[in-house]
């Protein structure tokens, strides 16, 4: 089999993660597939891909294509609006381009399957034509975007099969491409990798900041600086918690950058920084630039903190906090919901909500015996659950099932 995996992106943020377990799961699975990565942009992603095997293939977007996004539409800003449709404009004409670039591309690779890893590859696969059965893996709520449903509805006949990275990533799919067969695959993690024992990061020096006092109880955020991950969240439940006594030991860690070109779907450290300084909790948060050996981080923190303010399609930090043995604090409903049971694995609160964010970290913080429970079950369940053994064999059985044209749907 020749699979030939689409990504609009090159960094390594959490689909591009994804992607290279699902890459390293197939190759462990079957020695023989031949497996392609075509980017639209370099960076770390390529030489992880290449060192599993991957044929790396670098086509790169134009700026105004790579920048194209409808997330500013989203915030009622007029002037971003304004910009988007300037970027519209251009990018039709980019894309029309690239779409004939990235076919001859695809004929080149001779492909079994091709497997598109991004909206905006979804779009440009099907407008190129693929030349082998096509499969959009989605990781977004694509019905809550602006624009993006409409171009996927009119493409929909393109693409042979749909796998959703959750439940809910597929009923709301289901919406948009009601067409297309939908199939439920959860992410697979190395949960040798990401294991309790190994190298821990330094992450005050990573900051550059000086040793966090003796005893002190680290809360991490690790994720892009993407602006629907919940930032101002947990600097709002940090900001309560700078009135706690009893909670004066906690030290939090923003973790991540901003790794994609798409423009204002994105905070800067500096927009955060200032955030902070403005709640005048700058001695109690530490800003930890992206890390690609995000284990090292995971292992250093006492408490993993998720806090999309938007639902979230899946939430991989969860399971790789779990299967780091650590206690996770999830903003629980969506796809997040589907990765743990609440209070088994993992401690739930509601999304959007500081106070019960507060409330949950001090708990932990002042109950150690609690903490090491939870990261023993969560630990157990990201094992039974999401370790990435399973996840090239159901994926050999959904690309099969779109070579034969079948309308079969697995959850």
């Amino acid at each position: 089999m020749r699979i030939l995996f689409l990504n609009p992106a090159g960094g390594l943020g959490g689909a591009e993660r994804c992607l290279v377990d699902l890459i390293a799961s197939i190759r462990a699975y079957d020695s023989t597939a031949h497996v392609g990565v075509l980017a639209g942009a370099e960076g770390p992603l390529l030489p992880v891909v290449e060192a599993l095997g991957a044929q790396v293939m670098h086509l790169p977007l134009a700026q105004d294509l790579a920048e194209l996004g409808d997330s500013a539409l989203t915030r009622g800003n007029v002037r971003a609006a304004l910009a988007t449709a300037r970027r519209l404009a251009w990018g039709g004409v980019h894309a029309t381009r690239y779409a004939a670039r990235l076919r001859a591309a695809m004929h080149q690779f001779a492909p079994t399957v091709v497997h598109s890893n991004g909206i905006k590859m979804h779009l440009l696969a099907a407008a190129a034509g693929s030349p082998a059965p096509l499969i959009w893996h989605l990781r977004d709520f694509i019905g809550e975007r602006p624009l993006v449903p409409l171009g996927m509805k009119a493409l929909q006949w393109r693409a042979d099969a749909c796998i959703a990275m959750s439940r809910a990533v597929a009923e709301d799919a289901r919406r948009v491409v009601p067409r297309t067969a939908m199939h439920v695959l959860y992410d697979g993690i190395d949960t040798d990798l990401f294991a309790p024992t190994g190298k821990v990061a330094s992450l005050d020096a990573l900051a550059g900041a000086a040793p966090a006092p003796d005893g002190c109880v680290r809360v991490g955020l690790v994720a892009t600086y993407a602006r629907w991950k919940g930032h101002e969240v947990v600097l709002e439940a940090a900001r309560q918690l700078a009135t706690r006594t009893d909670a004066s030991r906690v030290v939090f860690y923003i973790i991540g950058g901003p790794i994609y070109d798409t423009t204002s779907s994105q905070y800067t450290v500096e927009e955060l920084r200032t955030l902070a300084s403005r709640f005048g909790i700058e001695d109690r948060v530490r800003f930890v630039p992206f890390q690609a050996r995000i284990e090292e981080v995971y292992r250093a923190l006492d408490v993993v903190v998720h806090a999309s303010s938007l639902r979230e399609p899946f939430g991989r930090t969860i399971v790789e906090g779990m299967a780091t043995g650590k206690p996770v604090i999830v903003a629980n409903g969506s796809g997040a919901a589907e990765a743990f049971a609440d209070p088994h694995d993992a401690v739930g609160v509601p999304p959007r909500d500081p106070r019960a964010l507060a409330e949950a970290v001090r708990r932990l913080a002042l109950d150690p015996e609690e903490r090491a429970r939870l990261g023993r079950a969560g630990r157990r369940t990201a094992i039974e659950r999401f370790s990435r053994g399973r996840v090239a064999r159901e994926v050999f059985d959904i690309y099969r099932t779109a070579g034969e044209g079948t309308d079969g749907t697995t959850v």
